[in-house]
């Protein structure tokens, strides 16, 4: 794979892509997390998708070893590990292609197809997780704050969503923080979720594609 698409888009966005040795490289610091199904990870400059790609296969992998031979339990936590992934990326080309690489990924491990409730319901969700936006200014394209999904599996086939707004959550991070003169106050009013959802299935998530569509076109 070519690390560059080209030299305008080097000089002109800094767009250079990691080589997947690279990629392995620096997740295996991390393997402890990249390994387990429900951590978060999120890619400020995804681009297509290198990091996000890997991961999601390692947190199949977990998948596979703990629920291959329970066919529901299975399908539910592969979706899980597609939720707990997020990225931004200014590009629009390079987060179609990230959006479509994820995609591609998790339906070919389900073996399943696009007329399959849960392609649907894992389009969705990448929809809201990989976002045409700017990691720097904390906007998405429409110039508002970046808003973010955190889903949860309560099990029996249903998930939690709760919106946050990153620039919040940044916030957050920093207030927190172990140095910090408030770290001992804990988690502040103002981090609190900006919207809480009923718990979905994923016919429910299905149905929301359907949705998203009809308000694009």
């Amino acid at each position: 794979m070519s690390l560059v698409k080209s030299k305008k888009r080097v000089a002109d966005h800094g767009e250079v892509f990691t080589p997947s040795w690279m990629v392995e490289t620096m997740l295996d610091l991390v393997k402890g997390e990249t390994d387990r199904i429900d951590s978060r990870f999120l890619e400020p400059a995804c681009g297509s998708g290198n990091f996000l790609l890997q991961i999601l296969l390692r947190k199949l992998a977990a998948v596979e070893l703990k629920f291959g031979n329970l066919e529901f339990e299975k399908r539910h936590y592969a979706l899980l590990s597609v939720m707990c992934i997020y990225g931004i990326e200014l590009l629009d080309d390079n987060i179609a292609e990230c959006r479509a690489n994820m995609l591609e990924v998790f339906t070919e491990y389900l073996q399943v197809d696009s007329s399959s409730d849960i392609y649907h319901a894992a389009f969705y969700v990448l929809s809201q997780n990989l976002l045409h936006g700017d990691a720097l200014t904390m906007r998405n394209l429409s110039d508002q704050p970046i808003t973010f999904a955190e889903w949860g599996y309560l099990g029996k086939g249903k998930y939690q969503r709760r919106d946050f707004r990153f620039d919040v959550l940044t916030g957050s991070s920093a207030f927190s923080a172990e140095d910090s003169l408030f770290a001992h106050l804990g988690k502040h009013e103002i981090f609190q979720p900006i919207k809480t959802y009923l718990p979905m299935t994923i016919n429910q998530l299905a149905a929301q594609k359907s949705d998203l569509l009809e308000v694009r076109s």
